[in-house]
C-alpha cells in the first residue's frame, strides 16, 4: 500500500472441457474456475493517495462493499435466515456481476483472507475476518448438469458394464443351481442386448428417425 500502486482486482477465468464417447455420440463436460485476487480496503489517511490512485481505491473499497452485501445475502439464504430466491444484488459491481456463478450458482467456492498484523492494522483485520466468517456460511451443491439423454445413454453403458462383469465372474456365485446360473446368464445378456437397442436408437438423430416415419 503505497502512493503510486494502482489498486485493482485480478480476476483469471480457466475453462476445462472434457470431451468423451457414449457410443457414437461425443459429450461435452465444461467446468470454470475462477481465480480472483481481490485488493484489499484502505483508508486514504494511512495510504496517503490522491488523483487517480485515490479514485482506484474508492472503487475498490465500493466494489468490496458490493461483495460483502452479496455474500451477507447468500449466507442469510444457507442460514435460513432469509427465504430461497431472496433478491441477491449482484448487479451492484461488475465484480460481484462477474462472479455471480462463482458466488452463488452450482460452484464451489474457496476463499483464502490475508490479515496483516500490528495495532494500526486491527480495524482492517477484524473486517477482513468478519468477511470470512460470513462467507463460511454460504451452502452451495455443485452438480453437474447434463443433458437427460446423454445421463441415459451413461447409465446404460455403466448397467451394461456391470452385467458384462456379472457374466465374467459367473452369476452362480451364490451358490445357485446350475439351471439358475444359466437362467440368471440369459437373463444378464437379453438386459445387455436391450440396453443396445436403446443405446442405438438414442444415437440415431432426429433425421434418420423422421426418414423412417
Amino acid at each position: 500500500m503505497n502512493k503510486t500502486s494502482s489498486r485493482s482486482h485480478t480476476v483469471v477465468t480457466l475453462e476445462f472441457t472434457k470431451v468423451k464417447s457414449l457410443g457414437e455420440k461425443k459429450t461435452r463436460t465444461t467446468s470454470i474456475i475462477n481465480l480472483v485476487d481481490l485488493a484489499g480496503s484502505e483508508k486514504q489517511s494511512q495510504a496517503q493517495t490522491s488523483g487517480d490512485r485515490l479514485k482506484e481505491g474508492n472503487a475498490i473499497n465500493s466494489s468490496l462493499s458490493a461483495l460483502g452485501n452479496v455474500i451477507s445475502a447468500l449466507a442469510d439464504i444457507s442460514t435460513g435466515k432469509s427465504k430461497k430466491g431472496s433478491h441477491v444484488p449482484y448487479r451492484d459491481s461488475a465484480l460481484t456481476r462477474m462472479l455471480q456463478q462463482a458466488l452463488g450458482g452450482n460452484s464451489s467456492t474457496i476463499m483464502v483472507c490475508a490479515i496483516r498484523p500490528g495495532n494500526l492494522y486491527y480495524e482492517e483485520t477484524l473486517n477482513t475476518l468478519k468477511y470470512a466468517d460470513r462467507a463460511k456460511k454460504i451452502k452451495n451443491k455443485p452438480v453437474i448438469n447434463e443433458s437427460p439423454q446423454d445421463k441415459l445413454i451413461r447409465e446404460l453403458m455403466d448397467e451394461n458394464a456391470k452385467l458384462k462383469s456379472g457374466v465374467g465372474a459367473g452369476t452362480d456365485g451364490g451358490g445357485g443351481t446350475s439351471e439358475e446360473a444359466a437362467k440368471a446368464l440369459a437373463d444378464a445378456e437379453l438386459r445387455m442386448k436391450q440396453n443396445e437397442a436403446k443405446m442405438a436408437d438414442l444415437n440415431r438423430s432426429w433425421e434418420d428417425k423422421l426418414k423412417e416415419a
